[in-house]
């Protein structure tokens, strides 16, 4: 079962948070280093993305409709579906940060992955996570003002002119920027994803000193994070099923099959983390807590998944083919005379 290191550096975080939150004038200068820190990644995903092979993906429309229908329409009516288990299982900020989960765009990198492994289509799982993330920079601040209205964190026309200024604006720069910047940024990708991570560590520290200066935590008790680890599992289960089985109905081959499942079905702790801390602000906290736990959960049933696939692909290419005989009548008719 794979354990991803990163998960262990955002609960390193985490725990650092709860040991040492910011407080203060040093929570004022982490939250505008955090700030500065989500404009510099949406930046980096602008001068990342090229423009050229999305349009060129665009040509297996009907995968990246299937793939965008799943993340921003089913997800979400599957998150709305969910509000009639608080208060019994889940707290109302715990349902929130479920909902905020179900409204995030698909992964790129594990989606690629974990399509690879099973030996899908992995050009068309490039493209569809692309896509999805581009699509996510819109949708989801649009689909959290719709959804989750005045209770998401305060949510109002503010937040929507922050989710501009923060994440909107600097992608759109890194595209119209990418022309000269490019072809530096592509030969840095190591150092870059460093960057990247180390800002999405940078959010997630401040949101929980905010959380734990204003003790949100003792909201949440164990036996309704257990409910919450069980919600997600079904939701997870269910768009598991959905995207290899409808992508069957919808008479795609094997291979898109495998691409839809896993572009489908998982969602991004990196574009949302940062989202969710424009979002959400001071309540950041509680609200990427399911986010985080989806994560994991994703990568370790994917994997599981995707070996199983990758056995029945390997399977059908060793298995014997039937060879075709043909019988001759030489010698064996019967005379007449």
């Amino acid at each position: 079962m794979p354990i991803d290191p990163y998960i262990v550096l955002l609960l390193g975080t985490v725990g650092l948070a709860a040991l040492f939150p910011a407080r203060g004038s040093a929570a004022d200068v982490a939250s505008g280093a955090s700030t500065a820190a989500v404009a510099l990644l949406f930046f980096l995903y602008g001068a990342r993305l090229s423009t050229r092979e999305a349009l060129d993906g665009l040509r297996h429309w009907r995968l990246h409709i299937t793939v965008l229908a799943c993340t921003f329409l089913v997800f979400p009516l599957l998150g709305l579906a969910a509000r009639g288990l608080v208060p019994v299982i889940l707290t109302h900020p715990l349902y929130q940060g479920l909902l905020f989960l179900t409204l995030v765009p698909s992964t790129v990198q594990s989606s690629i992955a974990f399509t690879s492994m099973a030996r899908g289509n992995v050009p068309a799982a490039i493209c569809a996570g692309s896509f999805s993330s581009l699509v996510g920079i819109v949708a989801t601040p649009l689909l959290a003002a719709s959804l989750l209205g005045g209770s998401g964190g305060g949510f109002s026309a503010d937040s929507l002119l922050k989710i501009v200024l923060q994440l909107l604006v600097p992608f759109l720069a890194g595209q119209l920027l990418r022309r000269w910047i490019g072809r530096f940024v592509s030969r840095r990708k190591k150092a870059l994803g460093r960057v990247d991570r180390g800002s999405i560590l940078l959010v997630v520290y401040t949101a929980f000193s905010a959380g734990m200066v204003q003790g949100i935590w003792h909201q949440v008790s164990p036996a309704r994070l257990g409910g919450l680890v069980v919600v997600e599992a079904v939701i997870l289960a269910m768009m598991l099923l959905l995207t290899w089985y409808g992508g069957k109905a919808l008479r795609f081959g094997r291979a898109d099959r495998i691409a839809i499942q896993f572009a489908g079905s998982k969602k991004s702790l990196a574009a949302g983390l940062p989202m969710a801390s424009v979002l959400f602000g001071a309540e950041a906290a509680l609200a990427v807590l399911p986010l985080m736990l989806f994560h994991q959960m994703q990568l370790i049933v994917c994997a599981v998944i995707a070996k199983r696939r990758a056995r029945e692909a390997a399977t059908e290419v060793t298995a014997p083919q039937p060879v075709a005989t043909t019988r001759t009548a030489v010698g064996t008719g019967t005379r007449s005379g």
